[in-house]
């Protein structure tokens, strides 16, 4: 596994030579601000966004980004993706930079989720403010409150489906045990514990490992851990030469962490993220197939917890 991850690296290196980085610091960014061809995708609420910001970043709410309240994970459709695009002047010859507010770990799935959105559209200069707003201002950097103007782009893509895998993709995964399918999500998930509100069942994919998105993290931050650490995460992988590797979750956004790490960081190949993830798998009409699920009377028990929550507290 390590000879391979080492391979990989190199060649990776070789082809995106002179290619933005998958991470910048606040330093590294403001000097690239000076530049026409460099804009700032600040994902975070609108409120959020207008009492400061980086100076020419356009504001892209993450929920733009999204599917529905009942599958989140489902992307939007191509139309509504390319008329976001063209409003926020993007193109393939602009460096996209994405940032949020910083909070957490959680906080950095949303940048790496826009991110994976953004490769799978086509562009090929992208980059994530590491630790977000909250290490931009933590470094001194000044904020604006001022709007800024952007030309809006004709840039019309066509969804890059490399890095995406759908049920239909995981269920072939599953019959042919052909791919590393890796539940991004914290124990108690992948251990059928609980599960997420929109999701039919619990429990996890059938033969999927666990690489908690936590653990991509500098502790006690919300700063992404550099490339050494990053390679030496994804090692713990159990993975045959040749596979790809679906990152999978609840709705696809802790999992686009774990697709960041190991695909950007770690420059494994054929890394895959599956968007819709466990709230899209427990949704088939057919009956899902599901690992760690709880028994009959854990899972009534569990639903009454919630039941009780919603209702009285």
């Amino acid at each position: 596994m390590k000879a391979l991850i080492a391979l990989a690296v190199a060649l990776s290196a070789a082809n995106a030579a002179g290619a933005a980085e998958p991470l910048l610091t606040p330093e590294q960014l403001q000097p690239l601000l000076r530049g026409a061809d460099v804009r700032v995708i600040d994902i975070r609420d609108p409120k959020s966004f207008a009492q400061g910001h980086i100076e020419g970043a356009v504001n892209a709410p993450y929920g733009k980004w999204r599917g529905p309240a009942t599958n989140p994970g489902e992307l939007p459709d191509q139309d509504k993706l390319n008329a976001l695009l063209q409003s926020l002047g993007l193109a393939p010859e602009i460096h996209a930079v994405v940032v949020s507010s910083g909070a957490d770990a959680t906080d950095f799935g949303a940048m790496a989720r826009v991110y994976w959105t953004l490769k799978s559209l086509g562009l090929t200069e992208l980059s994530i403010v590491n630790g977000g707003m909250q290490a931009w201002k933590a470094a001194g950097k000044s904020t604006t409150q001022a709007a800024a103007e952007v030309r809006p782009s004709t840039y019309a893509p066509t969804f890059d489906t490399r890095w995406l895998a759908t049920r239909s993709d995981v269920g072939k995964h599953i019959d042919l045990s052909n791919a590393a399918l890796v539940d991004s999500r914290p124990d108690a998930f992948y251990k059928g514990k609980t599960r997420a509100p929109a999701a039919k069942m619990a429990g996890t994919l059938p033969g999927a490992q666990s690489l908690d998105f936590n653990q991509w993290f500098v502790p006690g931050t919300s700063r992404f851990v550099d490339a050494g650490k990053a390679r030496e995460i994804a090692a713990q992988l159990q993975r045959k030469d040749g596979q790809s590797t679906v990152a999978f979750c609840n709705t696809g956004h802790w999992a686009a962490t774990d697709w960041f790490g190991l695909s950007e960081m770690a420059q494994l190949p054929n890394v895959q993220l599956y968007a819709g993830s466990m709230v899209d798998w427990t949704q088939s009409s057919e009956v899902p197939r599901v690992a760690n699920q709880p028994s009959r009377a854990e899972s009534l028990r569990y639903d009454a917890q919630q039941w009780w929550k919603r209702t009285f507290q």
